[in-house]
């Protein structure tokens, strides 16, 4: 039933902005993907694909003229849009669900770097737990390939380019061979 309300969250950024929702359907298909790839039981895959779902439920609380702008963030807007983090895993925590606790994770750690210059808290490594990880590599790679208020879209050598000098500094470099490999 929990992810069953997943889709139904996502249906629900459909209504406030289309290209979300579709982000974040994108982003439980690739997380699951490279969930298998990275050798992990099918059904775990899938089950991190469904909360992958979720990772931005907290951007509900994020006012539009942040989400919508064009252009650079200021500091202080994005210290703003950080808390989308903090506010996913508020909304998603608590209720005593494996599968809504294990989306809150995923929320709150999605922008965490395996060299602990991520945020919220800095986690650096295995500190941050691996569905977390996955999620933050498809969400970049999402966010990379496609056009965006603030940015066009990168070509896919660009992309390549970013995630092999990001290999074991921004991301877990198994993480990211799992992402290159599918590219083929």
């Amino acid at each position: 039933v929990p992810h069953l309300l997943a889709e139904r969250l996502c249906a629900a950024w459909d209504l406030r902005h289309i290209e979300t929702g579709a982000h974040v359907r994108r982003i439980g298909a690739y997380s699951e993907a490279l969930a298998v790839a990275l050798g992990l039981p099918r059904d775990e895959a899938a089950t991190i694909g469904r909360a992958a779902i979720l990772h931005d439920i907290g951007k509900i609380s994020i006012p539009d003229g942040i989400l919508a702008k064009p252009g650079k963030l200021t500091a202080e807007e994005f210290e703003t849009m950080k808390l989308h983090t903090r506010e996913g895993a508020r909304l998603l925590s608590g209720m005593g669900h494996p599968f809504l606790e294990r989306a809150a994770g995923i929320a709150l750690h999605h922008h965490e770097r395996w060299d602990g210059s991520g945020y919220p808290d800095g986690l650096q490594g295995e500190e941050c737990a691996l569905d977390a990880r996955i999620v933050g590599v498809a969400d970049v790679y999402d966010a990379l390939g496609q056009v965006r208020c603030y940015k066009e879209a990168w070509s896919t050598d660009r992309i390549v380019g970013f995630f092999r000098e990001g290999a074991c500094k921004f991301f877990e470099g198994r993480i990211v061979e799992a992402l290159l490999d599918s590219l083929g």
